[in-house]
């Protein structure tokens, strides 16, 4: 899995017709110290994910296992929102911090 931050939607009004129905959102991946590492990723999204929210992103294969992207020409999907990531006992990353920002 791999971390991205959200950074706003896709609109693709002519697709393949296995893509109808899904939210394309634009993601950014992050490395460990929540900084964006410059790889853009366009992805499904099945778990409601917003606007700059910290998410968890399965690709290739993978992706393709949720009840939204079964099926689906998808290579990339948001699995996840992250609340907390917590690295050796303190917390590293909190979401009510991110908003508050």
């Amino acid at each position: 899995m791999i971390l991205a931050q959200v950074l706003g939607t896709v609109v693709s009004t002519r697709k393949d017709r296995g893509l109808t129905g899904l939210k394309l959102l634009l993601t950014r991946e992050v490395d460990g110290a929540f900084e964006p590492t410059g790889n853009y990723v366009v992805a499904a999204d099945a778990v409601g994910a917003g606007s700059d929210e910290l998410v968890l992103l399965a690709q290739g294969s993978s992706a393709r296992m949720t009840e939204v992207s079964r099926e689906k020409p998808v290579d990339a999907v948001i699995v996840g929102i992250v609340d907390v990531v917590e690295i050796a006992g303190a917390d590293a990353y909190l979401k009510r911090a991110a908003k508050a920002r």
